[in-house]
């Protein structure tokens, strides 16, 4: 079946990101928007757009029903969902399906399979997929906990099942710590997904983040798109993301490519989706999870390969077979993506809420921004503070880093505070240079660098960072940190 109108169940930069490619197929594209985005981007870029409620998202963006209706008064052939929101909601995908709407993603069952942490686990280690060592089932008592945590060895990791984003995650050293860890997680998950359930698993020491894009179709052919490094994190959650991975040698990529291809037919996905491993330092690989939906990251893989994604899934969507071969994809050159955010680093990362009073893009050869925003937008304290996606390509890892430098210098945001200094703080450092960094890295390189009550030393993360890059180049000012501030005008000079 043809889609002749597309209805993006999001906001921000994905819904713009779909809206575009939908109008470039020649659907018509439609947005919805809550009262709070009114005026914004993807609205303004939409074929046809409706409000859906207020502005919290648990009043608009979460309500299926109201989707769903509003598509069906429409008449919308199909749902895109984005990413985050109603993307991995099994039962959204059931209403859709049920009023006669094509979800463009996987199946319900699908979703179900892989968004039960445990029951993952358990259909990978069935299928040949590396697991990390531990449970795959919930853990039921203290008894059983200790008694598994001291056959795997210390250190282990304690997840909630139902988890994501970090979210129920404890690190526990030693059998001192077991039991109020467990404890503390099970009350973490139950807050964050209204389910307590909790495995164990052996703590991977200092391991690279490593994912790969896989696409199929309702034919039965399964495609990977090579592998994403995303291991510059904090708390769980990317701030960096590249393609290629400089870590993976071509023998790692052969496997660990095969191994997600392996975990996709596990549950007889479709659409795209993304299965995340760690690796070691001695390059073994274990299952992490899958994400059934498109990813944050995925324009790097698309500048690497060729392949737009998007429409990719649209086409799939209507029936269609994957339109490339295996054999047809090949690695081409390097790119690189940073997450703008407007974030207050020195409150705790709290989101910088307000006005963009100005929003003057990059540009130039290998150069690409999705943005959600625009000169005049407002950020609002109901939803992610990300604002854009900057993405170089270059003909080598070396040429996309550069090219990243000059562009984020370009790259002009007033208004809020965003996280654009710290990328030149990570780019330029040696380990993300030589790619010896690991998901550990920024909270074993940045945060002691940083003093205790920086706040009252420094009036913004500009000041803050500025300096950061200059101790990388020159150690004698680490001791002079918090006696000095980069004036305005400046601050880009310690870079």
């Amino acid at each position: 079946m043809k889609i002749k109108k597309l209805l993006v169940a999001n906001r921000g930069e994905i819904a713009v990101r779909v809206l575009r490619a939908a109008k470039e197929l020649g659907i018509t594209a439609v947005a919805v928007f809550s009262e709070a985005d009114r005026n914004a981007l993807h609205v303004k870029i939409a074929d046809e757009a409706y409000c859906i409620g207020a502005a919290p998202a648990a009043e608009s963006y979460l309500r299926g029903d109201k989707i769903i209706s509003v598509a069906k008064e429409i008449g919308a052939d199909a749902i895109h969902p984005g990413y985050g929101f109603l993307s991995e909601n099994a039962e959204f995908i059931k209403m859709c399906e049920e009023s006669g709407i094509i979800f463009i993603g996987p199946s319900a069952e699908s979703v179900e399979m892989m968004g039960e942490k445990t029951a993952a686990r358990t259909l990978m280690k069935k299928h040949g997929v590396p697991i990390v060592p531990g449970t795959t089932e919930p853990v039921e008592s203290e008894e059983e906990l200790i008694k598994v945590a001291r056959e795997i060895g210390y250190p282990v990791m304690l997840k909630a099942a139902a988890g994501g984003g970090g979210k129920g995650m404890r690190r526990i050293d030693s059998e001192d710590e077991l039991v109020d860890g467990f404890n503390r997680a099970r009350s973490e998950a139950i807050k964050a997904f209204g389910n307590g359930a909790v495995y164990i698993e052996k703590f991977i020491e200092n391991p690279k983040h490593i994912e790969v894009q896989i696409i199929a179709d309702k034919h039965g052919n399964y495609r990977h798109l090579f592998e994403r490094e995303c291991s510059v994190q904090r708390r769980h959650q990317k701030v960096i993301e590249e393609s290629p991975s400089a870590s993976v040698t071509p023998e790692v990529r052969e496997k660990i490519t095969q191994a997600a291809i392996n975990a996709a037919k596990a549950c007889n996905y479709y659409n795209a989706g993304t299965i995340e491993f760690l690796m070691d330092r001695n390059k073994n690989f274990y299952f992490l999870e899958m994400n059934t939906r498109l990813q944050v990251e995925h324009p790097v893989t698309e500048l690497i390969s060729g392949i737009d994604l998007v429409k990719e899934q649209i086409r799939i969507a209507e029936g269609e077979k994957i339109s490339f071969g295996q054999d047809e994809l090949y690695i081409h050159g390097a790119a690189i993506e940073c997450r703008v955010y407007a974030e207050d680093a020195t409150n705790n990362y709290a989101p910088s809420i307000g006005k963009i009073e100005l929003h003057r893009l990059p540009s130039g050869p290998g150069v690409r921004v999705d943005q959600g925003i625009e000169t005049g937008s407002e950020v609002s304290v109901y939803y992610d503070p990300m604002l854009s996606k900057v993405i170089t390509w270059g003909r080598t890892r070396e040429d996309a880093i550069r090219r990243m430098l000059n562009v984020l210098n370009e790259y002009k945001i007033i208004g809020v505070k965003t996280n654009i200094p710290l990328f030149f703080w990570i780019l330029k450092h040696p380990k993300f240079l030589d790619a010896s960094f690991d998901i550990n890295f920024l909270e074993e390189e940045l945060t002691p660098l940083l003093p205790d009550k920086w706040t009252e030393d420094f009036e913004n993360i500009d000041d803050v960072v500025a300096i950061l890059g200059a101790i990388i180049r020159d150690e004698s000012l680490r001791f002079k940190v918090t006696e000095n501030v980069i004036s305005e005008e400046n601050k880009w000079a310690a870079l």
